[in-house]
């Protein structure tokens, strides 16, 4: 009996001991509280460093302008009468743009006109007088080659005395009256000829203020020296313009913009770099040939112009003052998108790199100049490393320093790891083109 006893008295010892613990245990337990289960790894895209040999490209600033640039300059002073054309809009050459009063310059055409009728008249008159005086000089002529005979005569008369002393001295005489006719006729001749010179000098300086006048008549009817997209105008209807104003800005521009220039300015150093090398000397026009370099253009809003450009022109000089040389690129502009004004970042392949270790650009971060890249071990386990970027090459950046072929980086999604954490890796999955130029690469 004592046994048993015993042996009760054990197991219910233990069954309170028990319900002890559970309701210490519930005590403990904050109410309503859940205990969570262990988190997952952040699960994160992951790409090898790769080699291979790259293209090298050099970044600029560029800023448009038109091909070619017309300024709209009135040539003659006037009220502006009307605006023909719509700003901001195509125009063609020989369109009209702004018309001037014509009245003042139809009157100088009028009166030019008049001046050239009466110097015409005036040489009519002139060249009559000299057909009367010719004819003066005929007929004097004529007389005195009578009494040259008559004298003649008269002298071989006078030797053998049939004739007298006096009848000699007539003969004499009116001959010498004949020759004084025929220089008065010549000097007559030569005056009317002196008058028809001053008449066509007349009519000649008449015929310039004729066509100085219509010249400026024409003025007045300003049109587009070029097929462009012509600009704001600077005038209203009813302004005074006057050319002769060195303050007056002109009444609009009309750009050429198919293509379009883009101006960009490269280093001293830089452009000696790239126009040293052999495989791209030509490109640069170092060695006098054809310039052959493909331009790209990447816009205001990041994307990338999808029409190529091609080098146009290095100017003859560098800029002492800021120690770069200004280059030009042409790129087409159907439907003259881009505008003059606008500014863009000029992309060219300035060389090769061999060998290159890459990894994609938003696979690296920069914090404060630096640059790091997380490096996926063996473990999943993340480690943050310091790299030395060089060039970009479309969407992926080259690492000088720092990284190993082979060696696997976070690619995306390195904002949710940290040192020595544990991820889910999958792999990197690189964006579309169009993706990439949404994206400002």
């Amino acid at each position: 009996m004592k046994s048993i006893s015993k042996h009760k008295l054990g197991i219910g010892g233990a069954i309170g001991c028990l319900m002890l613990a559970v309701l210490f245990m519930a005590l403990g337990r904050p109410k309503g509280k859940v205990i969570a289960p262990p988190a997952s790894p952040p699960e994160v895209e992951v790409v090898q460093v790769e080699q291979k040999d790259v293209p090298i490209y050099g970044e600029w600033i560029g800023t448009l302008d038109g091909a070619v640039n017309a300024d709209i300059k009135a040539q003659v002073a006037g009220y502006l009468l009307t605006k023909d054309y719509t700003e901001g809009s195509f125009v063609k050459k020989g369109q009209l743009m702004f018309q001037i009063d014509p009245r003042p310059f139809q009157a100088a055409v009028d009166q030019a006109s008049g001046d050239l009728a009466k110097a015409q008249g005036q040489l009519g008159q002139a060249e009559a007088q000299q057909q009367q005086a010719q004819a003066q000089l005929a007929q004097a002529e004529a007389n005195q080659g009578k009494t040259q005979l008559d004298a003649d005569r008269y002298t071989q008369l006078i030797e053998s005395g049939v004739v007298t002393r006096q009848d000699y001295d007539n003969a004499i005489q009116a001959n010498r009256a004949a020759i004084a006719g025929v220089k008065a006729a010549e000097a007559s001749v030569n005056t009317t000829r002196a008058g028809i010179d001053s008449a066509r000098s007349q009519i000649k300086a008449s015929e310039a203020a004729l066509k100085t006048a219509e010249l400026n008549l024409g003025f007045t009817r300003i049109t587009a020296p070029i097929d462009g997209i012509a600009g704001v105008a600077t005038v209203e209807v009813g302004n005074l313009v006057n050319p002769q104003n060195p303050n007056n800005p002109p009444l609009t521009t009309v750009s050429t913009l198919d293509p379009v220039k883009v101006y960009f300015t490269l280093g001293e150093q830089d452009y000696l770099n790239y126009s040293r090398g052999s495989s791209i000397q030509s490109k640069w026009g170092a060695d006098g040939s054809k310039l052959d370099l493909e331009l790209e253009l990447v816009l205001a809003d990041g994307t990338t112009y999808p029409q190529k450009g091609r080098f146009s022109m290095a100017d003859r000089q560098v800029d002492q003052k800021t120690g770069a040389i200004r280059l030009a690129g042409l790129f087409p502009n159907p439907g003259n998108r881009l505008r003059p004004g606008q500014y863009g970042r000029v992309r060219a392949v300035t060389g090769a790199k061999k060998g290159a270790l890459l990894v994609p650009q938003r696979a690296v971060t920069e914090l404060q100049g630096s640059y790091n890249v997380a490096v996926v071990g063996a473990d999943n386990k993340v480690s943050i490393r310091a790299v030395k970027v060089g060039d970009r090459t479309g969407s992926l950046w080259v690492i000088e320093e720092g990284l190993h072929l082979g060696e696997s980086v976070v690619a995306e999604g390195a904002q949710k790891v940290r040192p020595d954490a544990v991820i889910n890796p999958k792999p990197y999955a690189a964006p579309s083109m169009s993706a990439q130029q949404s994206r400002g690469a």
